[in-house]
This record gives structure tokens, C-alpha cells and sequence, in this order.
């Protein structure tokens, strides 16, 4: 009798389709929390303990910080439904939600806006002075799913009939410091990055500004979002929203380089798909 049971037992286990998971929860004890992986994931983690521990007090349950390795890998632990809430880069946010049941809910806020610019930035020794001198040079992108070092300049760039591939060389380098790095040591002699992400290392003085200089601030686009599973349980999703919206504590908007978190739409976001197809890029092959 224990031998039948023990065989079915394991006939009822590989009857489960391999890599089936359970789904996920409307109301779960722990909510994994993904921030966006523009610069170091052991900073990143570190800068956010104050967001973490308001949040658990705040809603009442467990946080888990998660900085994925990627944004591609983001977007997939979102899609599987791994992640309960994600801080997403706009272009990554639109590809996201092509594959995942997710809403935005909040935006970050700086200077009163939620907008935010690209810059496209330049080696001084290399005698890069403007966007028309990077012509026959080398291009440093962040990762190819990030909207402010990527596509945005990318579209400054196509704006004064410069292409990728014929007109300069591109490289995808990972983050944002790592294009300002690549930049400053002459490895690329131009890159785009998030103005506020290259501001602050020039503050820092992790990047030289006698040796990097801006070429060209892109026009405002919509700001990074704040998104949570559609499936969470309607109160939770309110808690969380009305949550972020009154943070004020400099300790948790000062590694978003914000003064606090606005109301945002899956609508704010048209204009970024617009750019894809002004790029000629099909977003749905990300």
C-alpha cells in the first residue's frame, strides 16, 4: 500500500508541467520590489533601505529589494510574475507591458515636473563639441531596453541625420555612469545618459566636467514609473499608490533624485512608443 502511494505521488508530480509555478498572490505576505538596474545593484540595494522600511511599515508586510541584472531580465521576472512591484525606465515600462498584466501609478517628481531630459555627452580631449562631431566616432548607449541612455539619444542623434551603423559606431555598455566612464576614459568620444544620472556624477565627481562636456539636452519626456501587478488585490493597490504618493522623506527620494512621487498613466507613455517607430524600431522584438 505505501509503495502504491509513493508511486502515485510521484506520478502526480510529473504530471506538473516543468517549470509551473504557482500563481502568483493577490494579497501576498512579502512584496518583492524591484528597482531599476542603471548603477551598481549592491548601491542601488543600499540607497533604498529607507524606501524598504517605510514601505513595510507603511502597507504592512515584508519587502524584498530586487535589482535583476538587466533590464531584459526585469521584464521577464515581471512577466512571470516574480515581481510585485517594479520601478521601470519608460522605454523598459512600454516593453514590459507588452508582455505583462501591469499598470503604472505613480511617476517620480522633481522641480515640480514629471519630465525629465536626456543628455547626449562628449570627450573634450577627442574635440567632440557638438552632436554633428560625432560623426565616424564611437557611441556609448546604456542597455539597449533603457529609454534616457538609449532610444532618446539615439532620436537627438537621428534628429541631425546621424545613424546608427552608417553614420557612427554604437556600443551598448550596461549603465548610465558606465557611458559617462566610457566617455571620460576616451573609450567612446560620445554617449547618452539620463541628465539627472550624469548630474549627479558630475556633483560627485566621479566624472570630470573638464573632460566631459554636454553636446545637447534632449526635449522632456514622461518620467520613470512606478508599476505593480494588475492582479493585486484592489485595496492593496490603493494602499500602495496612496503610499508613495505621500512620501516626503528626503532620506527615500534623494537616491530617485526626486521631490516626491505624482499620478501617472499607461497614456503619459505614447509618446515613447511614438519614438520607436520615428527610430524604425520594432519594440516588440525587445
Amino acid at each position: 500500500m505505501k509503495r502504491m502511494l509513493k508511486l502515485l505521488t510521484l506520478l502526480a508530480a510529473l504530471s506538473v508541467p516543468f517549470g509551473a509555478q504557482a500563481a502568483p498572490k493577490a494579497d501576498p505576505d512579502t512584496l518583492k520590489v524591484a528597482l531599476l538596474p542603471d548603477e551598481n545593484a549592491g548601491t542601488i540595494i543600499k540607497n533604498n533601505q529607507a524606501l524598504k522600511e517605510y514601505l513595510e511599515v507603511t502597507l504592512g508586510k515584508k519587502i524584498e529589494l530586487i535589482v535583476t541584472t538587466d533590464y531584459s531580465s526585469m521584464i521577464e521576472a515581471m512577466r512571470h510574475g516574480r515581481l510585485d512591484l517594479a520601478y521601470f525606465g519608460p522605454l523598459s515600462y512600454v516593453l514590459a507591458r507588452q508582455k505583462s498584466n501591469i499598470e503604472p501609478f505613480v511617476a517620480l517628481k522633481s522641480k515640480g515636473s514629471t519630465t525629465y531630459q536626456s543628455a547626449v555627452i562628449g570627450n573634450v580631449e577627442a574635440g567632440v563639441n557638438k552632436i554633428e562631431d560625432i560623426k565616424g566616432k564611437n557611441m556609448a548607449y546604456g542597455d539597449k531596453a533603457s529609454t534616457s541612455s538609449h532610444l532618446i539619444p539615439k532620436s537627438v542623434l537621428a534628429e541631425k541625420g546621424l545613424l546608427a551603423g552608417s553614420d557612427y559606431n554604437e556600443h551598448f555598455v550596461g549603465s548610465h555612469d558606465a557611458v559617462a566612464m566610457a566617455v571620460q576614459n576616451g573609450h567612446a568620444q560620445a554617449g547618452g545618459l539620463s541628465r539627472p544620472i550624469f548630474e549627479s556624477l558630475v556633483e560627485r565627481k566621479i566624472i570630470d566636467g573638464n573632460k566631459v562636456k554636454v553636446l545637447e539636452y534632449s526635449k522632456p519626456f514622461p518620467q520613470y514609473p512606478w508599476t505593480m501587478r494588475s492582479n493585486l488585490k484592489p485595496e492593496l493597490k490603493e494602499k500602495i499608490r496612496q503610499a508613495f504618493l505621500d512620501i516626503k522623506d528626503p532620506a527615500i527620494l534623494k537616491p530617485f533624485k526626486a521631490d516626491g512621487f505624482d499620478v501617472i498613466t499607461d497614456k503619459h507613455y505614447d509618446v515613447v512608443r511614438d519614438l520607436g517607430h520615428l527610430l524604425k524600431i520594432d519594440l516588440s522584438k525587445f
